[in-house]
């Protein structure tokens, strides 16, 4: 957990909104193009191609969840065959006298 103290040891690091806002009035900062805005961002990726692109996820997502559905089903079934063939083997080796190890 942060104390006073600890944020006070790291108001001489980072800068605070004041700080900046300051070295904005006194133009030390020349430019804002150093900063990232919200309409820089909206300009960089639009809502259109950012539902893409998450829909794209979506799509893959539920394409790898269907194709591991169907591969668990598959385990499940050849879990079942598998047993029941073992079945069928001790059931063969009782009817011939053969005592199988485990």
């Amino acid at each position: 957990m942060l104390t006073d103290k600890d944020i006070q040891k790291m108001k001489g690091v980072f800068p605070t909104k004041e700080d900046l806002n300051q070295a904005l009035s006194n133009r030390v900062i020349k430019e804002m193009e150093i900063f990232a805005t919200k309409e820089d961002l909206e300009k960089f990726v639009t809502k259109d191609e950012f539902r893409k692109a998450i829909s794209g996820l979506h799509s893959a997502i539920d394409a790898y969840a269907k194709k591991a559905d169907a591969y668990f089903q598959e385990m499940v079934m050849l879990a079942h065959k598998v047993d029941r063939l073992e079945k069928w083997v001790q059931q063969l080796a009782k009817k011939v006298g053969m005592e199988l190890e485990p």
